[in-house]
């Protein structure tokens, strides 16, 4: 798969060109601990590479220069004794499918005898300092020595663009990572929603979360972004990840997680009665949220725009808004003053991949973008109705509800790849009340 990346990205490249791609640096946490390393994307998706501290070189019609150079760690008995395997040169070569491989050591060494033979050089500059100054030191140098006849390539052409539209169309086995990804994650939900209960704080929910992932085999951490478990009126802060609230009956729990499986990322949220049964009042909001979810997925398919995605869910929102008494009006005068959106103010969607808010335009030429087969996207309204809104029914104060599905364009219908997520009322109240083995306590007997 990443070979193929490689060969696909080599296609864009003219001949004479040179590319470098910088991989992830560890990050100091304190001290002298790190955070979990976690690979950059762009370097992820053309190497397939885990570890720190790599470099990609691409070449097309360089003479004597390696197609394809992947610079890394060198095997190190002591280090490797300390903190793990490493693949070396011949393991890149072996495992990865690398052309060439050579200890990261030597990169600056061998950029400054290929840099003068390039015409472009494809490079991205301004996220990785160190990286920077190395290329800079490099074209600077070449830039003394034009009257010997040697000079740095006269056009930087930056990668990003043309990596990200690759990254928007996902092959067969990208999208059989996702599948996992999204099982994993629908478990996780399911198991959250069987296990919820009054007097329980939103951590514990996000340890069943990040247990369940980790246990099918995610990466690191098991998340694929800080999970939200949000509880009454903390389900109206849309980013909320304190997760150390009690859940109270009668309340709401939202929660907005996915696991993170070989690198690809899932994203689904679900909200739910924290005693396993809805209020009327919380019952008609979640209604009115689902069926501008299922509105938007009605139009995902090859055809129709993101942006078209997105009104569909605005037009039964705003609907929606009248029926709830929060609004009056025609819903084409309330989408024309955008007065939704002090209760919708996100969009309803976005790319799902390698990040879960993934490489791809949204707009082209000034217009939207079209939804074509191998696109993977979500499909996310919801409604936050703060605590303290007095321009809104009382019993609609302190709900806030999202849901949202990861679903791939194909030729035909969408395919919904957390279909196995309970959504309709009826199949969420019937998960939470499912028996489900409950993790142990703290009070809980040991057994010798």
């Amino acid at each position: 798969m990443f070979s193929r990346h490689r060969q696909a990205f080599l296609d864009h490249m003219q001949e004479g060109d040179l590319a470098l791609f910088p991989g992830a640096e560890l990050v100091t946490r304190n001290h002298d601990v790190e955070f979990p390393f976690r690979q950059h994307s762009d370097f992820w998706y053309l190497t397939g590479l885990r570890e720190p501290a790599g470099m990609l070189m691409l070449a097309k019609g360089l003479d004597e220069v390696p197609q394809e150079t992947l610079f890394l760690q060198p095997r190190d008995e002591l280090a490797e004794i300390w903190n793990g395997k490493r693949l070396g040169a011949e393991g890149a070569m072996e495992q990865l499918g690398f052309e060439a491989a050579a200890p990261i050591e030597e990169f600056t060494k061998r950029l400054a005898e290929v840099l003068p033979r390039a015409k472009r050089l494809w490079v991205s500059l301004g996220s990785n300092a160190a990286f920077d100054r190395t290329v800079l030191a490099a074209m600077t140098e070449l830039r003394g020595k034009i009257r010997l006849g040697q000079e740095p390539p006269q056009i930087l052409v930056d990668p990003r663009p043309e990596l990200a539209q690759m990254r928007l169309y996902k092959s067969a086995e990208e999208l059989e990572l996702m599948r996992r990804a999204a099982s994993i994650s629908s478990e996780a939900h399911t198991l959250a929603m069987a296990q919820c209960r009054p007097g329980m704080n939103e951590c514990e929910l996000e340890a069943l979360l990040h247990y369940t992932f980790r246990r099918h085999g995610c990466d690191d951490s098991g998340w694929a972004y800080p999970s939200i478990v949000a509880a009454g009126a903390n389900a109206c802060i849309l980013h909320y990840t304190n997760n150390d609230q009690p859940m109270h009956d009668g309340d709401l729990v939202l929660i907005d997680a996915g696991g993170e499986y070989r690198s690809y990322a899932a994203d689904i949220t679900r909200t739910f009665p924290v005693n396993g049964k809805f209020t009327a009042p919380q019952r008609d909001v979640y209604e009115v949220v689902l069926a501008a979810q299922k509105a938007s997925l009605e139009l995902s398919r090859p055809g129709c725009t993101h942006a078209q995605v997105h009104e569909a869910s605005v037009r039964t929102l705003a609907d929606g808004l009248t029926q709830l008494k929060v609004l009056e009006g025609s819903v084409d005068e309330i989408i024309e003053k955008q007065t939704y959106r002090r209760w919708y103010m996100h969009n309803t969607g976005h790319w799902l991949g390698l990040d879960v808010h993934d490489a791809g335009r949204y707009k082209e030429g000034g217009k939207s973008v079209e939804l074509e087969p191998g696109m993977v996207m979500t499909i996310e309204p919801g409604l936050y109705f703060q605590p303290h809104d007095e321009t809104i029914p009382a019993e609609l104060r302190g709900i806030g509800v999202r849901i949202e599905d990861d679903v791939h364009i194909t030729g035909g219908d969408p395919e919904i790849l957390t279909a196995a997520t309970p959504k309709e009322v009826a199949e969420v109240e019937e998960a939470c009340a499912a028996m489900r083995a409950e993790p142990p306590t703290l009070e809980t007997e040991m057994v010798s």
